[in-house]
């Protein structure tokens, strides 16, 4: 292989996949050049093939090519002299690694170049280099001469290379400058463990120091708290003032947080939420002296950006061992003592409580379920029968139920309130919707379907057009659909759900008023629109029977009813005497346990007008 093959494929083969060359290897091959010129030099003077013309120029250029590559290696390369370690080639990166052009160091040894300390390391390293034969490597080795004068972290490889009789001719050495290198993968590292905005140890570093003190706490029977703060009304100033003036007073909360810490453990693990280690066996006193503090400094009016703006920090601690003994445990405790801080009014420290607390994290938890039952079908569309006082059954009332992978059927009242909370009952009521419109579309015989409206959906999505979209797609009749709403879908923006029950009502569908007598403004209410039908509320008919205020009150409603021409549906008939009592007082329809339990719709295949038959076979 010619010289400069041979350069140009270990030149190749010391370049990385970044584009980086490896300092070892780098040095191999500066070392492999100089041998193979010199194999060469021998190998063209010894051919008789050729002139001595042609050997001086094939030694020429050979030369020049070695000297074009390492002249231009962006790494220190440097020979010297086995002899005497006096210098004899620097290429252009040596110059500006030792910031000293190469005329000053050429032909000179290290006592003439470096301070003496310096270079009797210098020489002691060549001599070990030339008296052993063996590569010597140095790697974040830190120097004091070099560019910029001082403190420069690098990677060095020197090389002996012998003559053709085995005598020490050159040390060759390469020097890579890796204290950039060095900085950026600090840099990294620090960002990895820090939170790029407030530089604050982050969720991981957190997570990391809270396992270390749990294993230091359980060798030496100590205790600690966790404490889980969260910023108030930090929401609001992202959405008046924008994210810049919201990020510039996040970093101001941290660094108040930080200074009022006393030393402890100050970390942001996203969001609006930060997490503080207090010290080892600190007194309760000590931990609500502290959590106060921190409410305190928070609270104070913060001047941002010429913006004034005032948030505040909710607090919750945990303890262990009282608290949790391992990492999870603890974090959910304090969670959940965050929580019911920010549930009392905000701007509080509360520590975890057992039965209180762990009422509170429940619900957080079918909150957090809530989330994947729709994505998993683990809902059902239960339907309970609507029958006429004679025991004729009109139509079905569409009730959601929760098949839960752990806790089994969870009732309504265990869960809308939640999805209510959340949002999610917009989801999930046009799901029942969807569902109970498409079964009542495939019945034989024309019943009723009735579904709850929350005001929840009422007043956060386009129910209308969801509404007019699944009779389309289900093809149900309009008029076959009645959908009950309770005092609170028109608390709030009257008007506007005055304005869409009319647009609902307009295209055929039934409206009916739920849980009548409950509210505070019921009959206000049938004054304002001409609801289909009207709802006694179980809790009057269950108390038919026991108090003579609820008989009262049942005639009450149905003479209203009467006079105003709107048909009322009693719910909650469990027994023969409140259908006998309903029935006396020309109530027309009834809903309970009399008339059958709220079930999946194969129990009522014959009520609906499908033979099992069909059913198991269309």
């Amino acid at each position: 292989m010619s010289m400069h093959r041979l350069f140009a494929e270990q030149l190749r083969c010391a370049t990385g996949a970044t584009g980086q060359v490896d300092v070892v290897k780098l040095g191999e091959l500066v070392s492999a050049a100089y041998e193979a010129n010199e194999r060469d030099r021998h190998r063209v003077i010894d051919a008789s093939a050729h002139t001595h013309d042609e050997v001086e120029q094939d030694l020429l250029r050979t030369r020049e090519f070695l000297d074009t590559i390492v002249e231009n290696i962006p790494i220190a390369v440097f020979a010297k002299c086995a002899k005497d370690s006096r210098y004899i080639l620097l290429n252009r990166a040596g110059e500006d690694y030792y910031g000293l052009p190469r005329e000053q160091m050429l032909g000179r040894t290290p006592e003439e170049i470096f301070p003496a300390d310096v270079a009797r390391v210098v020489n002691e390293q060549d001599r070990r280099v030339v008296d052993t034969g063996e590569p010597m490597f140095l790697e974040g080795h830190l120097l004091e001469v070099g560019v910029n004068g001082h403190d420069r972290v690098v990677n060095s490889r020197k090389l002996l290379i012998r003559d053709g009789n085995g005598t020490p001719q050159y040390v060759v050495g390469v020097i890579e400058d890796v204290t950039e290198q060095l900085a950026s993968q600090a840099r990294i590292s620090h960002l990895a463990h820090h939170d790029a905005l407030t530089d604050l140890p982050n969720r991981s570093a957190f997570n990391a120091e809270l396992d270390e003190r749990l294993e230091l706490a359980q060798e030496a029977l100590t205790s600690f708290a966790v404490l889980s703060l969260d910023l108030d009304r930090f929401k609001e100033v992202n959405d008046v003032f924008g994210h810049p003036v919201g990020d510039m007073l996040m970093r101001a909360a941290a660094d108040r947080l930080a200074a009022e810490a006393d030393g402890a453990f100050v970390a942001r693990i996203g969001g609006d939420e930060f997490m503080i280690l207090m010290p080892d066996n600190a007194r309760r006193e000590d931990m609500l002296t502290l959590a106060e503090r921190l409410v305190e400094v928070i609270g104070k009016e913060l001047e941002i950006d010429d913006y004034l703006s005032q948030v505040g920090v909710s607090v919750g601690i945990a303890v262990y061992p009282d608290d949790g003994v391992d990492a999870a445990t603890l974090l959910a405790n304090a969670d959940s003592a965050l929580y019911r801080a920010k549930r009392e009014g905000r701007a509080r420290v509360r520590f975890f409580e057992s039965e209180t607390d762990q009422e509170l994290r429940d619900r957080r938890l079918l909150q957090h379920d809530l989330r994947q039952a729709l994505e998993q079908n683990q809902f059902l569309v239960h339907f309970q029968p609507q029958a006429r006082m004679d025991g004729e059954v009109i139509g079905f009332e569409a009730l959601l139920r929760w098949n839960h992978p752990t806790r089994g059927f969870l009732p309504p009242d265990r869960f809308i309130p939640l999805a209510e909370e959340n949002g999610l009952i917009v989801q999930i009521g046009e799901w029942v919707l969807r569902e109970a419109c498409r079964e009542a579309a495939s019945w034989p015989r024309p019943l009723q379907v009735a579904v709850n409206l929350s005001p929840v959906q009422v007043q956060a999505g386009d129910l209308e057009r969801s509404i007019h979209q699944i009779l389309l797609e289900t093809g149900l009749a309009p008029t076959r659909l009645e959908v009950e709403i309770t005092e609170g879908v028109l608390i709030g923006d009257f008007t506007r759900a005055l304005n869409l029950l009319r647009r609902l009502k307009a295209l055929g569908i039934r409206i009916a008023m739920d849980d009548f007598g409950t509210g505070y403004s019921s009959l206000s209410y049938l004054q304002s629109f001409p609801f289909d039908k009207i709802k006694i509320d179980r809790s009057f008919i269950s108390n038919l029977e026991a108090t003579p205020q609820s008989a009262e009150i049942v005639r009450a409603v149905l003479s209203l009813a009467h006079a105003l021409n709107i048909p009322v549906i009693a719910e909650g008939v469990e027994t023969e005497a409140q259908r006998a009592f309903l029935a006396r007082e020309a109530c027309e329809e009834m809903q309970g346990y009399l008339v059958g339990r709220p079930d999946l719709i194969e129990r009522y295949l014959d009520l609906v007008g499908v033979t099992v038959e069909r059913r198991l076979y269309a």
